[in-house]
This record gives structure tokens, sequence and C-alpha cells, in this order.
């Protein structure tokens, strides 16, 4: 008797134990299944929201060319249809990429979207840009997802220096991670040529074509050019240039900025529905007083056609000095054109033998920069993406867009 009652109390334990377990295992089971569908549904949601960044132009339509703050958050480019941006709409991004810059003589803080490369700027002010909050709430995804949009070339075209005299330049065009070999190269070099009789520099271009070998690289040499010979601060260069293969086209520079002996200039926007661009004069870590800092400049817009050809558009006051110093003023005020996107060169000079020279695209896609947006992914539970291949202009780029939630969902054993 006591043997049997042993024996029933060892199986109700072992029977109790068994659906304990199962109870466990069915738990969990149930548990991984919610958790795929908040991730199925989270892959579903990146999808929409991404489209829905991409296939309409927001509220009003022309709010990426105005300081307005938009009533509904779009960058499609509102004269196309389907994946083509809007240049402009993507400028006004605030940058969560680069530092912030800060210029004492306007008192703001300034969008830093940096590309890497010394030479270029483009810096806007933050208070005329769209921020990470205001896109959510326009999106509807504020305080229940996390994003962040990345939009980049998808041919990237590296240029480096490899001789000074005679000028000497390595090209490589890469495709999504693979060099591209007999891509089509089409480039414009700007270069100083020397100075006016009012002090401001003079510069030139020149144009050609050329070809990538078999590992995705093109040489440039400019040996029978008399006057492109860049010797320390003597000469400076901004070269633009565009590839293209099978019917992708993109686009990459180089500018040789030199900080010459009274600093360099640097453009700040200062107003971005107007136009208007402050170049200013910046010095290096010691800022002497005097005429000692007077720096001459020479500003030119352009615009490319669809052949490549830089069309000049006029700007008023272009030339003229610049002076950190208490006899002169550190900034000079220009007024762009803002109906087309293109770039604008600055050349500038202190003496005869000292020049520099900066770009500053007007309009995402016109020299290749690349856009990010939103938050930080790093360390989430759970991060899908999602990409789009769309044109800026008519540059190819790939839009990506990260998603996550802002709840957290996990398996508990």
């Amino acid at each position: 008797m006591t043997g049997s009652t042993i024996d029933h109390l060892v199986s109700l334990m072992v029977f109790l134990g068994a659906i304990l377990l199962f109870i466990g295992l069915f738990n969990q089971t149930i548990q991984t299944a919610i958790l795929y569908q908040h991730h199925r549904s989270l892959a579903t949601k990146c999808s929409d929201l991404l489209d829905n960044m991409l296939l309409n132009p927001g509220n009003p339509l022309d709010w990426g060319k105005s300081n307005c703050t938009p009533t509904g958050f779009g960058l499609q480019d509102p004269e196309f249809t389907q994946y083509r941006l809007s240049p402009f709409s993507l400028m006004r991004l605030l940058s969560s990429a680069g530092n912030r810059v800060y210029y004492s003589q306007t008192g703001k803080w300034y969008s830093n979207v940096s590309w890497g490369i010394g030479g270029g700027y483009l810096l806007l002010p933050e208070s005329e840009c769209i921020n990470y909050s205001t896109a959510s709430k326009l999106l509807g995804v504020n305080g229940t997802y996390g994003f962040q949009l990345t939009i980049n070339p998808t041919l990237t075209v590296n240029v480096r220096e490899v001789q000074l005299i005679p000028l000497r330049l390595e090209v490589q065009v890469m495709g999504p991670g693979v060099p591209l070999s007999g891509a089509n190269l089409d480039y414009l070099l700007f270069w100083t040529i020397g100075r006016e009789e009012g002090g401001w520099p003079l510069f030139n271009y020149t144009s050609c074509s050329t070809q990538t070998n078999s590992a995705g690289l093109a040489y440039l040499e400019f040996s029978d050019n008399p006057y492109i010979r860049v010797d320390d601060n003597k000469t400076a260069y901004t070269i633009i240039l565009k590839a293209h293969v099978g019917g992708l086209y993109g686009i990459g520079y180089k500018s040789r900025e030199t900080i010459t002996s009274a600093g360099n200039i640097i453009p700040f926007v200062e107003s971005y529905e107007n136009g208007t661009v402050l170049l200013a004069h910046k010095w290096g870590k010691n800022d002497p007083d005097g005429n000692q800092g007077a720096l001459f400049f020479n500003a030119t817009f352009y615009v490319l056609s669809d052949n490549f050809v830089p069309i000049n558009v006029y700007i008023p006051n272009s030339t003229g000095l610049v002076n950190y110093g208490k006899e002169g003023k550190p900034f000079h005020r220009i007024q762009i054109p803002t109906a087309n996107p293109g770039f604008l060169v600055v050349a500038y000079c202190k003496s005869a033998n000292e020049y520099g020279m900066v770009v500053m695209p007007w309009g995402i896609g016109t020299i290749g920069i690349s856009v990010v947006f939103g938050g930080d992914p790093f360390g989430k539970e759970w991060v899908v993406t999602d990409m789009r291949q769309v044109l800026v202009g008519d540059i190819a780029y790939q839009a990506k867009l990260a998603l996550w939630s802002l709840q957290g969902y996990q398996v508990i054993g």
C-alpha cells in the first residue's frame, strides 16, 4: 500500500512537471510567434514609410525651395513622378552625420552636410532646416517608431591627387562595392590663372572626357597646359566629374582648398529662400588684427546643362574683399539664383602667390554629396531596413531607411 502511494505521488509529480514544462515551452513559442509578427509588421511599416517619403512631394509642394515648415513630409520632386527626389527638399534636412558649426558673426548654428573631402561646404542655418522631430510628427511615427534615412550615390567617384607638378589625378569609379571598368568620364577643371587689377583672382575652366580601365581607374594629366601648375599655394583648382555606365550616372569632385597665410573663405547660407550666402573670412588658431588678413575673392555660380557644359549665371557683387581685422568686414554677402540646382565656386587669394578655392552645392546631387537624416539605430533591439533606387536630377542614388520600434519586444525564457 505504501509503495503504491509513493508510485502515485511520483507519477503526479512527473505529470505536474511535464505540464509546467509544456506551459513554459508553449509560452515561449507564443512569445516567439508574437515577436515574429511584430518584426514582420515592422518590416511592412518600413516599406510603406519609405514609399510615403519618396513618392509624395509633401505639402506645400515647394517647401524645399522656401523657409516654411511643411505640413506634410515628402521628398519627391514635384515636377516629376516615380522615385525622383527634389534636390532642394533633401538640402533642407538637418544632417545627423556632420558636426554642428557655430559662426560667431551671426550667432547661429549651422547644419553641416559634410562629405569628407576638404574644399567643399554646405552649411545651412539650423533654424531653416527640417529636424528629425518635426519629420517624425508629420509622418505620424513620433513616439512609436524611430528611423534613419540615408541617401547615397549609387556610383561613387573618388578623386586623389597623385602628383603636383604637373598636376596628375587618379579617379576611381565604384559601383555597389565593386570598381567599374569601362565607365565613361566627363570632367570640368576650374583653376586660378592670375589676378585682376582690383586684386581678386581670375579663374578659367577646361573640359574633357576619358574612360576607366579594367580596375575602375582613370588618370588625368595636365602637363600640356602651362597654366595648370599646382605648386604649394600658387594655384588652386576644383574638378567635377560625371561618370556614366549602363544608364547610371554618378558625380564627384575634388577642390584644392588652400589655407593661405591670411586664412581662407567659407560659404555660409544666410537665407535659404532668398539664396543669400555669406562668404566668411576664416582664420586658423590665431586671429591677428589689421590688413594682414585681407582676402580678395571671385565667386561664380554654375548650372550644369544636360551635356555637362557649365552655364555661368550672373551674380551681382561677386568680387570683393573680406578681412577679419578691424579695418575690413569679416564676410561678404552675395545672392545666387534659386530656380535651378548648381554649384558655387569661390576663388580667393592674398597675393599673387597664395590662392585657394572652395565649392558649395546648391541642391543635393550637383556634386554627389550624401544625406543622413534621423536618429541613431545603434544598440536598438531590432532594426529593419529597406532600400529604393532613386534619381536626384539625373544622378542615381540609393535611398535606405532603417526603422525600429520605440517599444521593446523580446522573448522571455
